[in-house]
């Protein structure tokens, strides 16, 4: 991997990990259009903990107070804070379960071009069909545990690539009846167990294999991936009740169609 991919999927990462666009579906295409090389678990491991960081310091405040809470509450203080934080842990545990007993059998059958196609396009078009019937009545103060746990399962399919994690789950909300702010926030809130056990077992894996890795370009995807992450989060929030879902609903379709012309035309 020389310099320029290594800019190119760092910024990709940071983007498409919190848009409702699939990251697997875009780190699939450079690979496949320019023949790229497997950018390796080092830089895999590097990008996400940009995007950990990202995430982490936009909403620093919120976790100082989550966490705060959460820890008076084990000592009976209740409050809305430490509700959300209850619920946050509870809509993990799907995703946690799913991808301990399930994730090596989707990494052999569901990583293929057609599979992210197909997810990208079907996702896609569910995204848009809650965004057009949303009801906006609720926010995170009226989050409950079957809120956190349909939105925690919907989570948890995103382990098929191309589903996008924040899509899915931004959906669920969207069907719930909360407001797009709300939707998203908990989402991004929701990713940052999610990116943590990912970089772990990652940072295990790159451990076990002892594999070489070209420290530089880790380094440089991982400032690369938190800045554009950010960058991400910030203007996704800004701009989000002006444009609401219509603009990625229709770059998922146009990407998903893409990605079936790459397929058949192999």
């Amino acid at each position: 991997m020389d310099i320029y991919q290594a800019i190119m999927l760092a910024v990709i990462q940071g983007l498409t990990e919190f848009l409702p666009i699939s990251s697997s579906a875009h780190l699939i295409l450079p690979s496949q259009l320019f023949g790229w090389p497997d950018q390796g678990l080092a830089f895999d491991v590097g990008v996400h903990v940009g995007t950990l960081v990202a995430v982490m310091f936009y909403f620093r405040a919120d976790l100082a107070r989550l966490i705060s809470a959460w820890y008076r509450s084990l000592g009976g203080t209740r409050t809305a804070d430490s509700a959300l934080s209850w619920y946050l842990l509870l809509a993990t545990l799907p995703a946690v379960f799913a991808g301990f007993f399930l994730s090596n059998m989707i990494e052999h059958l569901a990583r293929s071009i057609l599979v992210i196609a197909g997810t990208t396009l079907i996702f896609g078009a569910l995204l848009g069909w809650a965004d057009s019937r949303r009801q906006e009545v609720r926010t995170l103060v009226n989050l409950g545990p079957r809120d956190a746990l349909w939105i925690g399962l919907a989570q948890a399919m995103a382990l098929i690539p191309g589903t996008s994690r924040s899509g899915i789950t931004m959906t669920a909300g969207l069907m719930l009846g909360f407001d797009r702010d709300a939707a998203a926030r908990f989402s991004f809130l929701l990713s940052i167990p999610i990116i943590v056990g990912a970089g772990v077992f990652k940072g295990i894996d790159l451990a076990q294999s002892g594999s070489a890795a070209s420290w530089e370009l880790v380094g440089l995807g991982a400032v690369l991936a938190a800045l554009s992450a950010w960058a991400c989060i910030w203007l996704f929030l800004s701009w989000l009740n002006r444009i609401g879902m219509l603009p990625f609903v229709i770059y998922r379709l146009l990407l998903g169609v893409a990605l079936l012309v790459v397929y058949f035309a192999a």
